[in-house]
């Protein structure tokens, strides 16, 4: 149910709150490129700054324009666990397909506490939950081997793997078995990520040109590596320039050249400087989105 080229959505805002509209027309734009699955309310969806009703919000808005075309996988994690469960139990009740959820950030528990917090969030619900492995904005990194003792849990199905270490697919493969959801996070790596066993990408850049992503993804599913391979380098300046600043704000700045979402980000983020707009504006003309 959860491979190929799955968009981390951006929320939009306007005059500083939700703009639900907008969200609904991303929504089906995303369907109809081709996306073969929906991420609301992850790091790309300014979690960080919704408050905790925005945050539901967003998850029944996106699951409710689906309509089950595509599968919904819902941003449901927070470093208090009390308030991840409220996420994973809201998820479940509006019926998205499965939830994610980050490891921690800010208290760096041990391996040990991450056993503790994924278990609670296993037992609270009855949906499918995919680890959210991101260190470099949560500190802590869950090991290969922690990870195969929640595979064993039958609602742990997948990681997304935000590493950047392509090693790890193989070693998870070893610990949590070859049909445990392996999905990148990172969106320069998603071509080896997949070689080495993946299966898709939760993917920034999708927010932007969907239709090269999925296309990308299908080729390499179906190891097509040579077609894949001519996907990468139209779409390799855009990974990078949109990570020059966050990767969210790179995403916005994009869609609004494309006539599709406003630039608006709430703080402490800030608009892109002149400089990048233009970097992402030569990428975007590479990948023959201008």
């Amino acid at each position: 149910m959860f491979k190929g080229s799955m968009p981390a959505l951006v929320t939009p805002f306007r005059n500083g709150e939700l703009d639900l509209d907008t969200l609904k027309r991303l929504v089906e734009w995303q369907i109809q490129e081709g996306s073969t699955g929906l991420v609301p309310v992850g790091t790309t969806g300014e979690s960080p700054t919704l408050s905790h009703e925005e945050h539901e919000t967003v998850v029944a808005e996106v699951v409710k324009a689906a309509a089950g075309r595509v599968p919904v996988i819902a941003g449901a994690g927070s470093n208090n666990t009390v308030e991840a469960i409220r996420f994973v139990r809201f998820a479940q009740k509006v019926g998205a397909d499965a939830a994610l959820v980050v490891t921690p950030y800010y208290n760096k528990p041990t391996q040990r506490g991450l056993l503790t917090h994924f278990r609670a969030l296993h037992d609270c619900a009855d949906i499918p939950i995919i680890i959210y492995n991101i260190p470099g904005r949560s500190v802590i990194d869950m090991t290969p081997q922690t990870m195969g003792e929640l595979a064993q849990l039958p609602r742990i199905v997948g990681v997304k793997d935000a590493t950047g270490d392509l090693a790890r697919v193989s070693q998870q493969r070893a610990t949590c078995g070859t049909d445990f959801i392996q999905l990148s996070g990172e969106d320069a790596t998603a071509l080896g990520f997949n070689a080495h066993g993946g299966v898709g990408c939760i993917s920034v850049t999708a927010n932007v040109a969907p239709k090269l992503c999925a296309e990308f993804q299908q080729a390499t599913l179906a190891g097509d590596y040579a077609t894949a391979l001519e996907y990468q380098d139209r779409l390799m300046p855009l990974h990078e320039a949109i990570f020059i600043e966050p990767g969210l704000v790179g995403a916005k700045y994009a869609l609004s050249k494309l006539g599709l979402c406003s630039e608006e980000v709430r703080s402490p983020l800030t608009t892109l400087e002149d400089g990048t707009k233009l970097a992402i504006d030569a990428a975007m003309r590479h990948a023959g989105l201008l």
